[in-house]
């Protein structure tokens, strides 16, 4: 065979297997979903980020993203075995672990919880206890039941009088100085200040003693007995994303943040970036030196102590089946940042 045939031959064969690696790679890929909680923003960045740039497939995954919303109900596309993984927070895990549904937090992508009281700047009030002043604090009924209880059993001066229904608009609290309400970090606070022109005072409950994690990757028991590399590969990628969506290009991510939520805007996403990175949302405690998504049995039940003290769980409920620490704090990502 003369050598030109036999190399063109021999380039076809290489052409060719690569070629063939290459759809059996993608056709290796696995197929996972990840459902939100609440419509496409920057808190949810890191995962739209591995998405975008690759991260996902580079682990071997093909991931959608089922965005949230006020009438979602991914928590029980989860427990239906609809999704393969939700955006989930400890009081939901717990709860079902009572309720006997083998739900499971992962990994915890936000070391502190978001959830703030928003008041007047003009008010007097200049610390947390401070609000305890007030006359109204606008609150929603699950903030009620929860942190609102909490405060009562922690600070002094808070009482049912002050409370009244929260309904996700800004004017009561805007029309009445002698009140606060309730809100997320990264969101209420800049829209108030884009309506009313100033900058309120902002108090992160976390700061003030309320430990939950929130923004956690939540699957089924099943899920980690019967596909535990996926899971772990899930996780590292997620992981990976959001180090790369906090430090690196995150336009495309943004991109498709936007796509899924049109109403979603440039000034939003800096914004919710800005805060998350000024509170040490994703990045503090344990993360600090274990890496994003690092949760602790320690951390966890710090959380379960508290709403056992105001009632929300039973104490003798196994707090412990409700995550596992076997995927994170392995400082995976901490390299990628910059």
């Amino acid at each position: 065979m003369p050598n030109t045939l036999k190399n063109s031959v021999i380039s076809a064969f290489v052409g060719l297997g690569g070629m063939l690696a290459s759809i059996a790679s993608a056709q290796a890929a696995d197929k996972v979903s990840y459902g939100t909680n609440w419509l496409a923003q920057a808190e949810h960045g890191g995962f739209y980020q591995a998405v975008a740039d690759g991260t996902y497939a580079k682990h071997g995954l093909d991931v959608t993203i089922v965005q949230g919303g006020p009438n979602a109900a991914n928590s029980a596309l989860l427990i239906s075995g609809k999704i393969d993984f939700y955006m989930g927070g400890p009081q939901g895990e717990i709860s079902a672990v009572e309720q006997g549904i083998p739900l499971v937090d992962v990994a915890a992508i936000f070391q502190k919880d978001p959830q703030v009281l928003i008041a007047h700047p003009d008010a007097g009030i200049e610390k947390f206890e401070d609000l305890a002043k007030l006359k109204t604090l606008f609150l929603g009924k699950d903030g009620y039941l929860t942190y609102f209880e909490w405060m009562k059993a922690n600070f002094k001066g808070f009482k049912d009088e002050q409370y009244k229904p929260y309904n996700f608009s800004p004017a009561p609290f805007l029309a009445d100085k002698e009140s606060a309400q309730q809100g997320y970090l990264t969101s209420e606070p800049y829209e108030i200040q884009k309506q009313a022109g100033f900058e309120p005072k902002v108090f992160l409950l976390a700061d003030n003693g309320y430990s939950p994690y929130s923004t956690m990757i939540t699957t089924t028991q099943t899920m980690i007995d019967s596909k535990p590399d996926v899971v772990q590969r899930f996780v590292d990628a997620s992981i990976e994303g959001w180090y790369n969506y906090l430090y690196g290009d995150n336009t495309k991510a943004n991109e498709l943040i936007k796509k899924d939520n049109p109403e979603m805007t440039d000034g939003q996403i800096a914004y919710s970036i800005a805060k998350m990175k000024e509170y040490g949302i994703i990045e503090s405690g344990d993360s600090l030196d274990k890496g994003i998504g690092c949760l602790t049995d320690a951390h966890y039940k710090a959380f379960f102590d508290e709403m056992v003290a105001i009632k929300v769980f039973k104490p003798g409920t196994d707090y412990t089946k409700a995550f596992t620490t076997k995927f994170v704090c392995k400082s995976t990502g901490m390299a990628m940042k910059k």
